[in-house]
């Protein structure tokens, strides 16, 4: 992948672990959903807006979330949003700042849990690999990841 790797840096994740530590987690490991931690409206709103392919506001509402989180929480915030600016990106043509934010973004989203703040990241992550994949060889892209929140 030209300028941020290839599409093989996308992490594969086991199920209920943790790349990053090798913990195992339950499904109950939910984050910054149930820790009071971030704006959880602002969080919810902002997966809204990058579910209806609205990608530079979620990643305007995701920053606003950002600066005032954690430092635990913020490189998984900054992942999503990088997803989502990258995806901005592929909206406006430029392929080349799209495949460097999608790399960057799954290097920061791998050190998280697969399920944590909500979301399944394992689907993100299969997406995220189909659309590295199809931006290397030049085919089209598929349809963008859809963000599944449960808190």
């Amino acid at each position: 992948m030209q300028g941020g790797g290839s599409a093989s840096q996308v992490p594969n994740l086991k199920e209920n672990s943790s790349p990053a530590s090798g913990t195992v987690r339950g499904p109950a490991a939910r984050g910054l959903c149930d820790t009071g931690r971030v704006q959880l409206d602002e969080f919810q709103h902002g997966i809204q807006l990058f579910n209806a392919a609205n990608f530079f506001e979620a990643h305007e509402v995701l920053e606003e979330v950002w600066r005032a989180a954690p430092a635990p929480e913020r490189k998984f915030l900054q992942g999503l949003i990088q997803v989502a600016v990258a995806l901005h990106h592929h909206s406006r043509g430029n392929t080349v700042g799209c495949r460097s934010l999608l790399a960057r973004a799954s290097r920061n989203l791998s050190a998280y849990p697969v399920r944590h703040a909500g979301l399944d990241l394992t689907a993100l992550f299969q997406t995220l690999q189909e659309w590295c994949a199809a931006l290397e060889e030049g085919r089209s892209v598929p349809p963008p990841p859809k963000l599944e929140l449960t808190c």
